[in-house]
């Protein structure tokens, strides 16, 4: 059985999401985490993709891309090549890093962006373990998140051209 085409058109929006194999670590170290966004930085440039916002976790990551020119699957297979390539050979492993195929939702709403945007940057509060952690904690845990777009936002932190 074959996968599913996605659903690519000039000026699309995605929330594009991807889990660790086994929902294993995709990344080892603050290393991996640059080498991570360089990799995107590349990418999103060479195919004109927007980063709109994004996050990275331990296992996952999340985007909020927009593709002017309808090439989301091409930018996504330099991605990952570029980066899976990369971890293998610096962690002597080879094989799947990824929990299957990378989720692209279609975003097609405009007033559903702002929301998605909140989901994404949040994210890494949403876990267990901060679950009893109070509100003010977790606006320091946010503001002060190196893998996150928020403090960019929020001009904590210098914004990298890619976004």
């Amino acid at each position: 059985m074959s996968r599913p085409l996605r659903i690519e058109y000039p000026g699309a929006w995605y929330h594009v999401a991807c889990r660790g194999n086994q929902r294993l670590k995709i990344f080892g170290d603050d290393k991996d985490r640059i080498r991570f966004l360089k990799a995107l930085k590349d990418s999103v440039e060479a195919f004109n993709v927007e980063v709109h916002c994004y996050v990275l976790l331990d296992n996952h990551f999340h985007f909020l891309l927009r593709t002017p020119e309808a090439n989301l699957g091409r930018m996504m297979h330099r991605f990952n090549t570029a980066y899976i390539t990369y971890y293998n050979l610096r962690h002597h492993r080879s094989g799947h890093l990824y929990q299957g195929r990378y989720k692209a939702i279609l975003v097609e709403a405009d007033e559903y962006l702002m929301e998605l945007s909140r989901y994404i940057h949040l994210n890494p509060v949403r876990l267990k373990k901060y679950r009893d952690t109070p509100l003010e904690e977790k606006s320091k845990i946010l503001k002060s998140d190196k893998c996150s777009s928020l403090p960019r936002y929020l001009k904590i932190a210098p914004r990298p051209e890619f976004v």
